[in-house]
């Protein structure tokens, strides 16, 4: 997450209580979103496991089966498309549509006449008026092309293999969830230490995938864009990378968010040892609850 300047903000000046401003901010953007986004992911998990089950019981068999074919898309390029689509693997597939997202939101910042909302929306600011929505649309929201390129080609880096250790839909919880977390981590901070500026960036996310998959497989051999001789082990990297960060911290560095970046790593480090066991886990009174809601049968 990419710090943007450093003016006079006069809404620090009006947190009288900074506890009581935190927790504002955690009742209205992290909480919600952090419970919908695993809960959501829970009950897609179990419709796309129901579809499957539908599917295998409806599936012809014998003679029939050979007779049946699959529908062609319409027109040459959605057939293309298809089979583009097919080819790609579950990490794949859940990168693109995100990368998709902070493309449109980047070209967002080029129309003039919605600068006023993006600022507004999509950057994180503490003392802004508008406090919950851009705890979540600041994590898509990039203003540079650099930014955006470097991100989303770590993004793209780790995907594959966190989408393959966590399921496609606990990757999603898990990466909606750390940007809200890391733009609530960059709250208190500023808010703490009276620091104004602007944040923006799916840096917290990342960095969340990049320290859940750095901690669950720390002796992957991980390398640099443009040094592919030079390799280092991944649970190095990450150790280094949140050292940098806390650095920043500490010396006042401000042309990042290393605020952002500590409690998406740190996020990303606690659901690798704890969420998976004692959350994700037990989601099985949900999936119940959820089962019973829709009638409970396979039809």
């Amino acid at each position: 997450m990419e710090s943007v300047g450093a003016f006079t903000l006069r809404g620090l000046t009006r947190y009288s209580f900074v506890g009581l401003d935190c927790r504002r901010q955690g009742d209205c953007g992290l909480i919600p979103v952090s419970s919908a986004s695993f809960a959501g992911a829970a009950i897609w998990q179990y419709e796309n496991m129901r579809a499957k089950a539908i599917a295998l019981v409806k599936k012809p068999v014998g003679w029939m089966d050979g007779r049946i074919h699959r529908v062609k898309k319409w027109g040459k390029w959605r057939q293309e498309m298809n089979y583009w689509w097919n080819g790609l693997t579950e990490g794949q597939r859940i990168f693109f549509p995100l990368c998709f997202a902070n493309l449109l939101v980047f070209v967002a910042w080029r129309i003039p006449r919605l600068q006023g909302t993006m600022v507004r929306y999509f950057c994180s600011n503490p003392a802004s008026r508008t406090l919950c929505w851009p705890m979540f649309l600041s994590t898509f929201s990039h203003y540079s092309a650099f930014h955006l390129f470097a991100n989303m080609y770590v993004l793209h880096s780790f995907s594959s293999g966190a989408v393959a250790a966590l399921s496609k839909e606990q990757f999603l919880a898990l990466y909606l969830s750390a940007g809200v977390i890391s733009s609530f981590s960059s709250y208190l901070f500023k808010v703490v230490t009276s620091q104004p500026g602007l944040s923006l960036g799916a840096s917290g996310a990342i960095m969340a995938v990049l320290a859940y998959v750095c901690t669950k497989f720390p002796d992957t051999k991980l390398s640099i864009i443009f040094l592919p001789f030079f390799t280092f082990p991944a649970g190095t990297a990450i150790k280094v990378i949140m050292g940098l960060d806390a650095a920043g911290i500490l010396l006042r560095w401000k042309f990042f968010d290393h605020a952002a970046h500590l409690g998406g790593a740190a996020f990303g480090i606690a659901w690798c040892n704890w969420g998976n066991t004692y959350i994700w886990q037990k989601r099985e009174p949900l999936l119940h609850w959820w089962h019973e809601l829709r009638g409970g049968r396979i039809n």
